[in-house]
């Protein structure tokens, strides 16, 4: 009989810690789950999944219009935001369920409760005091705003996603994917939308041609797009607000929503107190195989700070269940790892962008393409895809694939299946092509870029 009451105890039940803690269990292990909020964490409550769902729904106001193209006559569309949120949250309250079972089903002992550590192999849960042979930390992250006066008249979009009413103008904050998509959503929803970002242009890290790309198509949607620019207070008259902003322009809005990174949910939790070391940001450090400062205390997911994507998170878990119950002895790897953004248009990318492969191979090829969608021959619409694979020369492998149009990220799982094969430019230029379909337009593309193209995008 073991000394202790669980032989792994994971805090938090978001979809690594599930998975983990799922795992483990199927592996032999007793494990418990604390989880203070909801399970299924962040993706499934109040990130991927309502998101998604909110960003099919902001599509529809377009498709009524195209119907008209294409025979259909709709009528007046309007808008029943609150049966929207109703919908969206019988669907969360379904999958809280699955991850429920999903844990049952493996005798998976779950506390709906608070847990902090006591020790390094201790735990404080509701009250009760736990003991465990090891610890996973899985807390996720947790949205912030930066500090500056009226800070409290903004929201994240942890409450965006249970808003009472559609608000008529928004101001969004920030420049990352999680920016890019709400704007999107309240602009296609039929809001005013206005999104503000203090660097020269959004969505750092991607392909620089799908940075510029992107906004152009955001602007064509009504997105009024302002770079340089950030709020310096934020004060309320009545319902409405005003932000300020550091040049002296007034923006006023009904919603100010504030996306401008996401924390390491690490502190408070008796990390430190245990001996756990934390880096600058508050995210847990951990070695290559998620193992903490303390032996038998294990940390995955956004709370180490590494790659803040839910299936990233699944993976960790499931290597690190491998390496501490089957007897593996592996590392997660984060070559190549594809990515959506679910903004309007949405983006696809796989492996690296353009400046990444030139720094790391030298000389390219490079293929571009940007086009009409088929659907808009017949609705006049101006919107348009655009399509670049980057090619190391020297090999003729793709490292690099990437994509602003519909259905994005659906194209971008396969194509990451060929980049992670290290297929070449021959190998998608013998495939035959699916016609008529965007997705062809990847083994179609013929025509390099020109050299001199090539050396000003390197300038």
């Amino acid at each position: 009989m073991s000394e202790y009451d669980f032989d792994f105890y994971v805090i938090g039940a978001g979809s690594g810690g599930v998975r983990c803690a799922r795992m483990s269990a199927s592996y032999g292990a007793r494990v418990g789950v604390a989880e203070e909020r909801y399970l299924g964490g962040t993706c499934v409550n109040v990130g991927c999944v309502p998101k998604k769902l909110f960003s099919y729904g902001s599509h529809f106001s377009g498709d009524f219009e195209d119907a008209a193209a294409y025979g259909w006559n709709v009528g007046a569309a309007t808008l029943d935001w609150k049966r929207l949120i109703e919908n969206k949250n019988q669907e969360i309250l379904r999958l809280n369920g699955i991850y429920r079972r999903i844990l049952d089903s493996n005798n998976v002992t779950i506390h709906e409760a608070r847990a902090t550590l006591k020790d390094a192999h201790t735990l404080d849960v509701g009250g009760q005091t736990i003991t465990a042979d090891k610890i996973l930390v899985a807390t996720g992250g947790w949205p912030s705003v930066p500090d500056f006066p009226g800070k409290e008249h903004a929201i994240t979009s942890n409450e965006a996603f249970f808003l009472e009413k559609l608000p008529e103008r928004v101001v969004v904050v920030g420049g990352g994917y999680i920016a890019v998509e709400f704007a999107g959503i309240f602009n296609g929803l039929g809001s005013q939308v206005t999104q503000l970002y203090r660097g020269p242009q959004f969505l750092r890290g991607f392909d620089d041609d799908v940075r510029m790309f992107l906004a152009d198509e955001m602007r064509k949607k009504g997105v009024d797009l302002q770079f340089n620019a950030n709020i310096a207070r934020i004060e309320q008259n009545g319902d409405v607000l005003l932000a300020e902003l550091e040049d002296g322009g007034k923006i006023e809005a009904d919603l100010i929503m504030y996306a401008t990174g996401r924390a390491p949910n690490a502190r408070g939790i008796g990390l430190e107190e245990a001996g756990v070391g934390l880096n600058g940001k508050g995210a847990v450090i951990v070695d290559d195989y998620f193992k903490t400062s303390v032996d038998s205390i294990y940390a995955i997911g956004d709370v180490i700070d590494r790659v803040a994507l839910t299936p990233v998170a699944i993976a960790e878990g499931m290597v690190l269940a491998g390496n501490l119950f089957k007897n593996e002895t592996r590392m997660a790897d984060y070559e190549d790892i594809p990515t959506a953004v679910f903004s309007q248009p949405n983006i696809g990318t796989v492996g690296l962008s353009e400046a990444q492969a030139r720094e790391k191979y030298g000389t390219l090829d490079v293929y571009t393409s940007s086009f009409k969608p088929m659907k808009h021959t017949l609705t006049g619409g101006d919107e348009k895809t655009f399509m670049k694979l980057i090619v190391d020369q020297a090999s003729d492998r793709v490292v690099g694939f990437h994509m602003v149009g519909p259905d994005a990220g659906e194209m971008t799982q396969g194509i990451g299946v060929a980049i992670k094969c290290s297929a070449t430019k021959s190998q998608f230029d013998a495939t035959i092509g699916i016609h008529p379909t965007a997705a062809e337009e990847f083994v179609t593309m013929r025509e390099k870029r020109p050299d001199d193209a090539v050396r000003d995008a390197a300038d």
